[in-house]
């Protein structure tokens, strides 16, 4: 018999032809078996196999103008629905124009062969082959500075509180319009699904809000509160015996300052943790060029990111998002069956109160208390 060698153990690769029939997952599960196919294989698995677990805490996070290309509807929100993802960090830009779906206006297919000149000229707004009116910023800013306005909006809040608010008006201008969900912001408010902004001047939002402040407008965002409740909300689900999973499409500020949880458990706060129990990334950076440094699973293990423990739970795809985000919806909604909403919104003022306990009485401030 010929000698077995220990490292040809995988499956054989042997697909059944392509029929034309096969659904998503069919197709993820038959055809994707090797470079990043199988990459985004093994991270339909393990999202379904080990991330949607009914005691794992799913954060997900978004960079790149994925609302404008409606990926919000036909994808963010199902999962959200789903229960599959519990909070969000996202770019103010995703929320800005995920608005314009809830208000009655429309982006557009376009080319990105074209005159950007004759588009200027012609007020048409282009984001790469997607077209739109420039009175459809204009017509969400006005939406925005008229809500901030109200009285409800005069004081410091954390960016998730803030998103709720405005996910409350947009689905009552959906209702109004018979608009039913379109707006990533709505649903969230309606699910309970917290969404923070890591860099909350960085869009027309933040614009808007700086805008009305030189009118008097008492409005502002509080990041200490932010970076304290996604720690938070980590910290819960740990706590409590649960695991704690990230999902990354792209990279930029988003992504660090969801895997930031953990070393602000335990580098800053001084709270023993081990890190995230698993992370899947879609992700078109690298590491070398420094787009992904510091992120990759084997890197972030350094930073207390990851449970080394858990290295086997985690996986990289390179690949676009655009791409990579509706297989995986695809496969997820196909492959397990819908959790209990968590409605982690609700509970913030909980999970705050565990973390400040846990500071206290095990962390970095008790042993300050001890020294003197």
């Amino acid at each position: 018999m010929p000698r077995k060698n220990p490292h040809i153990t995988g499956r054989a690769i042997d697909p059944p032809a392509i029929t034309g029939l096969e659904t998503a997952a069919d197709l993820i599960d038959q055809a994707f078996l090797a470079y990043n196919g199988a990459r985004l294989r093994e991270g339909a698995r393990l999202l379904t196999e080990r991330m949607l677990a009914d005691d794992s805490t799913v954060a997900l996070s978004i960079t790149g103008a994925l609302t404008p290309a409606g990926l919000g509807m036909s994808a963010i929100i199902p999962l959200m629905r789903a229960g599959f993802v519990d909070w969000i960090v996202s770019t103010g830009a995703n929320l800005y124009h995920d608005a314009h779906f809830g208000i009655g206006l429309s982006m557009h297919q376009g080319t990105f062969q074209v005159d950007d000149i004759a588009l200027r000229e012609q007020e048409v707004v282009r984001i790469y082959d997607i077209f739109f009116d420039y009175s459809v910023l204009l017509d969400t800013d006005a939406f925005f500075r008229e809500i901030i306005a109200a009285p409800e909006f005069q004081r410091t809040m954390s960016t998730a509180e803030f998103h709720h608010l405005c996910g409350k008006y947009i689905r009552a201008r959906e209702d109004q319009l018979g608009l039913k969900h379109r707006s990533l912001l709505a649903a969230a408010y309606e699910y309970g699904v917290p969404i923070y902004t890591s860099s909350p001047g960085d869009s027309s939002i933040g614009m808007n809000i700086a805008a009305k402040a030189l009118e008097g407008g008492k409005l502002l965002l509080d990041v200490n509160a932010d970076v304290n409740e996604t720690a938070g909300l980590v910290w819960d689900a740990k706590s409590r015996g649960g695991k704690s999973a990230v999902w990354i499409l792209g990279g930029g500020s988003p992504k660090n300052f969801l895997l930031q949880t953990e070393p602000q458990i335990q580098e800053v706060l001084g709270i023993a943790e081990k890190g995230h129990d698993y992370f899947l990334a879609i992700t078109d950076a690298r590491p070398d060029s420094g787009g992904l440094s510091g992120a990759t699973p084997a890197e972030a293990v350094s930073w207390g990111k990851i449970d080394p423990e858990q290295l086997p739970g985690t996986v990289i795809c390179y690949a676009d998002s655009t791409i990579g985000l509706p297989l995986l919806t695809a496969y997820a909604l196909a492959r397990h069956a819908p959790r209990a909403l968590k409605r982690l919104y609700d509970r913030r003022d909980d999970v705050m109160a565990r973390l400040k306990q846990a500071y206290f009485s095990r962390g970095r401030a008790a042993e300050a208390q001890t020294r003197k």
